[in-house]
């Protein structure tokens, strides 16, 4: 797998709704219980359940999508002493939860600083050209459907599942399916790991299909929705979404600069 850094592909105007979504997602961080203060995660009883409490209310959960129904009991939040040991306490909701807003407020939890920063880091490099395209207000649209494209076609394929279905994960994989349908041959800088990190400027097209292709592959054992763990299908149906509504505007976008310097350790010549 490699580890995009950087595109050489600027843009017209200043990002703002990519620097918007990348402030929401870390400030919405930073104020989830149990998470902001944990490199790992991970925490003590009580920030777990609180952590499990609050994932319940405001995470989408493919069961509830799909059967637009609340469980009779749900997290409260408080530890108790139960017949097996110290453990979470259960009870009847005591809040009122939409299905559908769930997925836009699951958009913007993450379950960890990993899984924080991965998508940020995705967003920021590939985000501002498609913005730059779409315009402001169409790619803050853009990136919300294709957030609920992924998340109804996961919970469509794990209607029973009642794990929260958390992070930015499938807007971001269709702002990559966007991407590639208009810059793919844009220049990306990567860092590939063989021993050590080597750098290498290599094609959207490459950077971004081979990134498809696993999560199509993982994908394929079974998606899964927990935090912590991967739901590979919503990055296919993210990705897919993103290409497609991107596709009509591929003739009208100008093409990225050509690249200058050096490429896999050579000279570039014209036409890569």
């Amino acid at each position: 797998m490699v580890i995009p850094v950087h595109d050489v592909n600027p843009v017209r105007r200043t990002p703002w709704v990519t620097y918007a979504l990348l402030a929401a997602n870390i400030l919405v961080f930073l104020f989830t219980p149990g998470l902001a203060g944990s490199v790992t995660g991970e925490g003590s009883l009580a920030q777990l359940c609180h952590l499990q409490a609050f994932l319940d209310q405001y995470a989408a959960v493919p069961r509830e999508l799909i059967h637009h129904r609340m469980p009779q009991v749900v997290p409260t939040g408080e530890t108790g002493l139960g017949p097996q040991g110290p453990g979470c306490v259960v009870g009847p909701p005591g809040y009122d939860k939409s299905p559908e807003l769930s997925v836009l407020t699951a958009m913007f939890l993450h379950g960890g600083w990993l899984h924080l920063l991965g998508n940020m880091l995705f967003l920021w490099i590939f985000g501002n050209n498609v913005e730059d395209r779409l315009g402001h207000v169409r790619f803050l649209l853009f990136y919300l459907v294709c957030g609920y494209a992924a998340a109804y076609v996961f919970a469509l394929a794990n209607s029973g599942s009642a794990d929260p279905l958390i992070g930015a994960s499938g807007a971001i994989a269709g702002v990559l399916g966007a991407y590639l349908v208009l810059y793919p041959r844009a220049r990306v800088w990567v860092l590939v790991p063989f021993l050590i990190f080597l750098p290498l400027r290599l094609p959207a097209w490459i950077v971004l299909g081979l990134w498809f292709v696993l999560q199509a592959v993982y994908s394929s054992g079974g998606g899964v929705s927990q935090a912590g763990t991967v739901a590979y299908l919503a990055h296919v149906a993210g990705f897919v979404a993103g290409m497609l509504i991107a596709w009509p505007l591929r003739p009208g976008t100008p093409p990225p600069p050509e690249p200058r310097g050096a490429l896999f350790g050579r000279r570039a010549r014209p036409g890569w």
